[in-house]
């Protein structure tokens, strides 16, 4: 059985034909002569031939079905409208050569690449409508995932074989990135990586260039990777082709058409950059539909959602996540939001859950939004009571310390956390907080004072940046001195702090948000140092970034921090 448009088709000669009469009236205006020339043509294929040469959508519809119409024996998924308007896009730029670069931005998870990438591909050589066409990826290995695909479909697919011929012959160029076609076109794929300068197939040089999902997160980790991958697609991508040629004012060759594919990564990206490029016609998808002036935080923040949001994360729970879904199911008529896919994204499990787990990540790779920056990133932060606090059970004890050198108006605070874990390592739990400003010796002490009120800590963590381990040194004596703590064993840590703050401090966003990480909000320094985290908006739009840091850093450590628990064995397995 064949599923499409809400209509069942025990044939595919059924279907075929049902589509052949829906794209016939829809270049005709008139149902009655599409039936007409259907009733007269003796050969439906070679209709279906033509028709496709100048209708993407329909090409895609007939000759690739087994990828794009949901078949009792394929895994498809009916397509959204947005699929729609992406081959509407693609036959605006390559039949009707209204658009020579377009940037096509939509939420990773929308099948972009079948849709757009695989079937323009396919097209294009089909109907040797490009020469030379020049595929980038984001790495090598994905560029050469793609060409199996492509290869599969010319030696497969019968549709393809019957109306087009074998047009993969291995005596030509054929191997894991290059394909030379019978028809004398080429397909070349290349990692994001490598250059392209330079690129021709005989004489030609690349005449569609797509890149598909071409930057990856080290080209947008820092300023200096952002501004290397923009220069290299302007100096090496926008010049590898060739310009449009017109004679007496009339065009007789059309430009080399660049397709970009993405998700946006960040707010300077490669895509990003192409959006605001008024040289491309940007076509973006965000897979929760809002309405005007509407935001995602106004969806998760309602009532229900907040209802939801409490349960999932609720450590008093085993089934956290099954009670949670329970309530959206109870409460789905007046939960659903509108999805880019409602086929596919449950409003639930793909996007709820992946919006309170990975906040930015959402942001950027789901809705195409990476303007965060100057908003505060912190915006819950869960407080528990010191006397719930000490009714856990903990396996994992960290001190934590960033240490300030001055003690001025303007100075950074000296900030020391203790962070703990228990068992199911789901939780961290930051039982203890000093923010103050401390003169050394001070500091010093208040560092035994911690050690002394908890007794499980025995790692340590200090920043060398600031007193390059001199503090270490006069930590040690008093612990020497001191009969509470001179016999306890203690691990001390003490390393240069060279990572990105705004990126280490990124990683704790959702954890903190989500109530992952808890806190103590009983200690003299509590009040003042959420405050400090409430107001975070990133270290260059901040006074002060001190707590979040060190809550940063300790969450890291205790990760890669062993169990200090200890089994004890029955004296009879020594024997």
């Amino acid at each position: 059985m064949i599923y499409y448009d809400n209509k069942q088709f025990e044939t595919e000669r059924k279907y075929e034909l049902y589509i052949l009469h829906k794209f016939l009236t829809e270049r005709y205006k008139d149902s009655k002569k599409a039936m007409n020339i259907l009733k007269k043509c003796d050969d439906y294929n070679k209709l279906a031939k033509e028709l496709g040469e100048n209708n993407i959508t329909f090409f895609s519809l007939f000759f690739l079905s087994d990828m794009f119409v949901v078949k009792d024996d394929n895994t498809a998924r009916t397509l959204s409208p947005s699929h729609y308007d992406m081959w509407n896009l693609l036959n605006e730029t390559f039949v009707e050569d209204k658009h020579d670069k377009i940037n096509i931005v939509v939420s990773r998870g929308f099948a972009k690449t079948t849709v757009a990438d695989t079937a323009c591909a396919i097209w294009l050589h089909c109907y040797r409508k490009s020469i030379f066409t020049l595929l980038i990826g984001k790495k090598e290995d994905d560029a050469v995932s793609f060409m199996d695909t492509i290869k599969k479909v010319f030696t497969e697919n019968e549709k393809i074989l019957n109306n087009f011929g074998l047009l993969i012959d291995k005596r030509l160029k054929l191997n894991a990135t290059e394909i030379e076609f019978c028809n004398k076109t080429y397909l070349r794929a290349i990692g994001s990586g490598t250059s392209c300068r330079g690129l021709k197939y005989g004489k030609y040089r690349p005449s569609v260039v797509i890149a598909d999902d071409a930057q990856s997160e080290m080209d947008c980790i820092t300023e200096q990777a952002r501004e290397n991958k923009y220069d290299k697609w302007c100096k090496e991508v926008e010049e590898v082709g060739d310009k449009a040629v017109y004679r007496n004012g009339k065009k007789i060759q059309s430009a080399t058409k660049i397709l970009s594919i993405g998700t946006v990564l960040h707010s300077d990206c490669l895509i990003s950059r192409l959006a605001r490029n008024n040289d491309y016609h940007t076509f973006l998808r965000r897979a929760i539909i809002l309405k005007d002036k509407q935001t995602v935080d106004d969806i998760f923040e309602s009532k229900l959602w907040l209802q939801c949001k409490k349960l999932y994360f609720n450590d008093r729970d085993d089934n956290s996540k099954a009670t949670a879904k329970q309530f959206y199911e109870d409460h789905k008529d007046k939960m659903k939001f509108p999805t880019l896919w409602d086929e596919k994204w449950d409003c639930f499990t793909d996007l709820a859950v992946k919006y309170w787990e990975n906040r930015i990540s959402f942001m950027s790779e789901l809705q195409n939004d990476a303007s965060n920056i100057g908003e505060k990133w912190f915006k819950t932060v869960i407080e528990e009571t010191e006397k719930y606090l000490k009714t856990l059970s903990y396996v994992k004890t960290l001190l934590a310390i960033d240490p300030a050198s001055t003690t001025g108006k303007n100075s950074d605070y000296t900030c020391m956390v203790v962070g703990s874990q228990t068992s199911n390592d789901k939780f961290t739990y930051i039982r203890d907080i000093v923010m103050d400003k401390l003169n050394f010796k001070d500091y010093c002490k208040r560092v035994c004072d911690l050690l002394e009120k908890h007794e499980e800590i025995r790692t340590i963590y200090i920043e060398k940046n600031t007193f390059q381990g001199a503090d270490v040194l006069e930590i040690k004596q008093l612990i020497a001195n001191n009969p509470k703590l001179r016999d306890r064993h203690f691990e001390f840590i003490n390393e240069m702090q060279r990572k990105n703050k705004d990126e280490k401090i990124g990683t704790i966003i959702d954890p903190v948000n989500n109530g992952q990480i808890r806190f103590n909000k009983d200690c003299k320094d509590s009040k003042e140092a959420f405050k400090q985290m409430k107001e975070f908006m990133g270290c260059q739009y901040s006074q002060h970034d001190d707590f979040c840091d060190i809550v940063s850093e300790c969450q890291i450590r205790l990760k890669n921090l062993r169990s200090g628990r200890v089994t004890l064995l029955n004296r009879s397995c020594l024997f």
